[in-house]
């Protein structure tokens, strides 16, 4: 089972990350706010996850990391 590691004060909420999730299990909180002001990415069913690194590769704050 794969991880996902969401640095959530470095976010921008630019939702790259969710448009490049197969699974469409990343996606932006929108009940958090981090220290920016904005609502960063995260993802909502780690049982789902294959640990494919689309959405680390598609970071361009390169804020993610997977765990498999």
């Amino acid at each position: 089972m794969a991880k996902i590691i969401v640095n959530e004060n470095a976010c921008k909420g630019c939702s790259l990350c969710v448009g490049a999730c197969p699974k469409h299990i990343v996606r932006l909180q929108p009940d958090k706010l981090n220290v920016r002001g904005y609502h960063p990415a995260g993802c909502v069913d780690e049982a789902a996850c294959t640990g494919c690194a689309f959405c680390a590769v598609m970071c361009p704050e390169t804020i993610i990391a997977v765990e498999r």
